[in-house]
């Protein structure tokens, strides 16, 4: 379940906030607040994954409020104003409701929060242990770390490649790069993440994956070097 909170200066903007995420069963609102600095504090003492968040209030706008949160959880800002948009999502926003928002358009935004919620959780579970889920059509694939060579964008999917078979899921290279710990990978290329356990030998434009050769681009090359200095010394 995704914990979330509101914030907006005007109450009948929560009211509707709440009653439409009454209707998402994935979400619950924790709290609402029109004053964003008691909103500042209930999240110093209380662990929220996602915040609906209004860019135009008096004391202190949406933007600057997600800028003063260390380590933020996920937003969607709910604004009337569409000239904000650009600036949201490069503070990297998951949504931007305009309002007034339909329940269909606030149910898009909500399945964009569960769909972060779950590569974040996977990406927290695989740090600790030795396995990840991989979504595969309609199912969870559990799959071993130590299996998976490299991962390689194919159109809008990613393939994962194992000794013994692929395994191909609608991600994006960016989420797969979210998914996989970064202690035990490395992005080498715009479509390819390598495995440090599997690469046998390097150069500056060529990753080799036990019989495969893999491609590096110029802007992993500094990236990969620290990353093979830094596993020799281990």
């Amino acid at each position: 379940m995704i914990r979330a909170i509101a914030i907006d200066d005007e109450p009948i903007a929560l009211e509707i906030i709440k009653n439409l995420a009454a209707q998402v069963v994935f979400i619950t609102i924790e709290e609402c607040f029109t004053n964003p600095f008691k909103a500042i504090e209930y999240l110093q003492k209380n662990k929220i994954d996602l915040v609906f968040l209004d860019i135009k209030m008096p004391d202190i706008s949406g933007t600057d409020f997600l800028k003063s949160i260390p380590n933020p959880p996920m937003v969607i800002f709910t604004t009337a104003y569409s000239e904000h948009a650009v600036q949201s999502f490069e503070l990297d926003a998951i949504d931007y409701l305009l309002k007034p928002f339909s329940l269909p358009r606030f149910l898009k935004a909500c399945n964009k929060a569960h769909e972060q919620y779950e590569l974040r959780k996977n990406k927290e579970q695989s740090a600790a242990g030795q396995s990840v889920f991989i979504k595969s059509g309609y199912e969870q694939v559990r799959v071993d770390l130590a299996d998976i060579l490299y991962a390689e964008s194919v159109g809008n999917y990613v393939q994962f490649v194992l000794a013994d078979k692929n395994i191909v899921s609608r991600l994006t290279m960016t989420e797969a790069e979210e998914l996989l710990p970064a202690k035990d990978f490395i992005r080498i290329h715009r479509s390819y993440i390598a495995s440090a356990k599997h690469i046998s030998k390097t150069d500056k434009k060529t990753v080799w994956m036990e019989k495969k050769e893999l491609p590096v681009g110029a802007a992993y090359m500094t990236g990969l070097e620290k990353f093979v200095t830094r596993n020799r010394k281990i």
